[in-house]
């Protein structure tokens, strides 16, 4: 045992987990006994997720996860995927936007969409949010994003873009603001830890030579991430 304090991060974590493998039970069972003990868990997984989040409502939470169970193969829960962009003008400077849905500031990136390749969606994310074009040209980073303080469990895949033209501008309803930003005079709320802001800058300066990934855990979830 340790006197440690658990933060609500790990908590949400935690109950992430439990509740994908309560989908994925309930997606693949026939068995009218599991599938109430699957539905249990979601139940307990939404107790935990709002230990951490006391506006949203627990039981919300079970139903949301419950409503979005398919059968099958389908129905296997995983991370979400997001495609981000480190983008760099002739003065070193990085490529950033004040997103909508956070209010904080972040290198551009978006959703993976079915239908296109990763490097497609960084490009047309950094076109429909900046109005830029720009060309893949190296992997930076896969990242697990809830490592980094985000709530929604998702892969992070980070490409450094060289920039070809355009004309810099906010997407409307995606984007509160966009700019141009030096490592030294970063704009501030930064989205999560910020642990990537060193990561972008050294990767626009072409320091990157090999892609960024989290290490193993030695104890997944007993131990507190570092």
């Amino acid at each position: 045992m340790t006197d440690t304090p658990i933060d609500s991060g790990q908590v949400a974590r935690w109950a992430e987990a439990v509740a994908g493998v309560a989908q994925t039970g309930l997606a693949f069972t026939e068995s009218a006994y599991d599938s109430e003990r699957f539905e249990e868990l979601l139940a307990i997984a939404g107790d935990m997720l709002h230990a951490t989040a006391p506006d949203t409502p627990a039981r919300d939470s079970a139903s949301t996860w419950l409503a979005s169970v398919v059968n099958g193969v389908p129905g296997y829960v995983t991370p979400k995927i997001g495609i981000g962009a480190f983008v760099a003008n002739d003065k070193g400077e990085l490529l950033l936007i004040k997103r909508s849905d956070t209010h904080q500031w972040l290198f551009p990136t978006g959703w993976a969409d079915i239908g296109y390749s990763a490097s497609e969606v960084v490009v047309k994310e950094v076109a429909e949010e900046c109005g830029l074009d720009v060309e893949p040209m190296q992997l930076v980073s896969v990242i697990d994003s809830m490592q980094s303080g985000s709530r929604i469990p998702h892969y992070t895949i980070a490409f450094r873009c060289r920039l070809l033209g355009g004309k810099l501008r906010a997407h409307p309803l995606e984007c509160e603001d966009v700019g141009w930003f030096s490592q030294d005079k970063m704009p501030e709320p930064l989205y999560g830890t910020g642990a990537w802001v060193p990561r972008a800058f050294a990767a626009i300066r072409g320091e990157v030579k090999d892609a960024f990934f989290d290490l193993p855990r030695q104890d997944v979830w007993r131990s507190l991430p570092d």
